[in-house]
């Protein structure tokens, strides 16, 4: 009866797992720094964070960024935390002849460079799409400098 019960605890230990997300106030910040840093160098873009699970948290779009921006930063952050790397990457790894070019026919998947998971201690916590600045690298710096910005609060 004893071996019943522990197998019972340890079953229902597996059956539960946790997780970290980012607060929205976290997101918030991750797209503002963004922003701010593709401001920096001229860059008028739309800024999509979104949960471990593709979620939209946030979006930003400065005042003269294209119309398509917004749903392209969206994509591009939920590619990357789908993928779990980034969108550079994945556009690298996914071009036209490689075997793994069939990927790029995933719904919503955008292989452009913008995308950026966000991780703590191991674990992603969301992702970060940028998108508007003249190519995908300019996209993925803006973005990478939001998550630097926020950097000391992923540590848990």
């Amino acid at each position: 009866m004893v071996a019943s019960l522990l197998a019972t605890k340890v079953h229902a230990e597996q059956a539960l797992i946790s997780f970290k997300v980012m607060s929205p106030e976290t997101a918030l910040e991750l797209a503002r720094a963004a922003l701010a840093d593709c401001r920096k160098s001229g860059y008028q873009v739309a800024v999509a964070v979104v949960d471990r699970f593709g979620v939209v948290q946030v979006v930003l779009r400065d005042r003269f960024a294209g119309p398509h921006t917004p749903d392209t930063a969206r994509r591009k952050a939920w590619t990357a935390i789908s993928f779990r790397v980034d969108t550079l990457t994945l556009a690298r790894q996914t071009a036209s002849g490689s075997p793994q070019a069939g990927v790029r026919h995933v719904t919503d998947a955008l292989m452009v460079g913008g995308g950026v998971p966000v991780e703590a201690s191991g674990s992603i916590v969301g992702g970060i799409g940028v998108s508007g600045a003249p190519g995908g690298e300019a996209d993925d710096g803006c973005a990478r400098a939001g998550i630097e910005a926020i950097l000391e609060k992923l540590v848990f």
